[in-house]
């Protein structure tokens, strides 16, 4: 990955957009697609939308730019922030971590609490629902604490970007601003070796509360195929590499994967696995038998149909702060994008032959 196209990725992963306040990080990402496209729109919302004009047919690449999160849902007397989730915030890594609340006049910092081993009960160590955990910010009054935070504002954990050993790299939220990073790459790529077909790049809004963007996007989007690129589940880690017969067989850095079933159109799915063989790139495969539980679920449903595919990106610790990607699957599912577009120029549909 060149230094251009990983500082847009670091941007996109310092900014903080938790679902229902993805306005920064649409912003990023509008003025990175501007470069290159020939339209770009949004909505009321906040789903963003990049065009880059062409001939049939017309193709989507798509994630979603929401994180999870946290929100102040009360203060109370003594000054401590309540937490409520946005998203599936995982209960078990929140504790004892430095957060950032993010209020109209600015972050406020603080921590959510933990109490010292030494303090808690051996027998009776479960760990509290997000809902009983706290921020302490260092107020020492209700009065104090609400000169400073409103309920409602988000909340993020203070989690900075961290390399690690060769193309991989850790921070929370990966899931899924790498997948919006695809979308705009593979968009780029594709303008830039003068690609035929008509290529739309997506950042939708509310993935994480139920696919909600793609629904607004997906009402009208003029497509005749849509991939939707978001994180899926490496299980090469000790913690689950027991388990790979019950999770798949997916690796860091053995390529993006092609899922296949279900929202998964069978010639979305085919003509994909072409691209990616004649150009050499390497993709893995996952079974999908119900629900992708991403953005394609409800691009295949809109419009009476959309052929749709959910392209998955390796991703360890999922849902926590420190999610671990390699770089060079992400650079192999943009070209493999821009690949699938080219390949699919002049072609007349995706529909299954009955």
């Amino acid at each position: 990955m060149d230094q251009s196209h990983r500082e847009f990725l670091d941007d996109l992963l310092t900014t903080p957009s938790p679902a229902g306040f993805e306005t920064d990080v649409q912003r990023v990402w509008v003025e990175y697609v501007s470069s290159f496209a020939d339209e770009v729109r949004t909505d009321e919302y906040g789903n963003a939308v990049a065009v880059v004009d062409g001939d049939d047919p017309a193709v989507a690449f798509t994630g979603h730019a929401d994180e999870i999160g946290m929100m102040v849902n009360s203060v109370d007397e003594d000054g401590y922030v309540h937490l409520s989730r946005i998203g599936g915030t995982d209960r078990t890594v929140t504790k004892g971590q430095h957060v950032e609340i993010h209020t109209d006049d600015g972050v406020v910092r603080g921590v959510v609490g933990q109490t010292a081993i030494h303090l808690r009960d051996a027998e009776d160590d479960e760990i509290e629902d997000v809902a009983e955990q706290h921020v302490d910010i260092g107020a020492e009054t209700e009065t104090e604490a609400r000169e400073l935070v409103d309920v409602g504002d988000p909340i993020t954990f203070d989690t900075p970007v961290r390399e690690l050993q060769g193309t991989r790299m850790a921070a929370r939220g990966m899931d899924n601003r790498v997948g919006i990073w695809v979308a705009a790459e593979a968009a780029r790529r594709a303008a830039e070796s003068d690609t035929d077909a008509t290529v739309y790049a997506v950042s939708t809004v509310q993935e994480e509360l139920g696919k909600q963007g793609a629904k607004m996007v997906g009402f009208d989007l003029p497509v005749d195929a849509a991939v939707a690129v978001d994180v899926t589940h490496a299980v090469d880690s000790p913690d689950v590499s027991d388990e790979s017969d019950q999770h798949g067989e997916v690796e860091l850095g053995e390529g993006p994967v092609v899922a296949r079933g279900s929202s998964n159109h069978p010639e979305v799915v085919r003509a994909v696995r072409d691209a990616a063989a004649d150009a050499d790139l390497p993709v893995q495969l996952q079974a999908s038998g119900r629900s992708t539980g991403t953005d394609a679920d409800a691009f295949y449903t809109s419009q009476g149909g959309i052929p749709s595919l959910n392209l998955g990106l390796p991703n360890r610790y999922m849902h926590t702060p420190v999610e671990v990607i390699d770089t060079d699957d992400l650079d192999a599912a943009a070209d493999l994008l821009a690949a699938f577009a080219a390949e699919s120029s002049g072609r007349e549909s995706f529909a299954v032959d009955i």
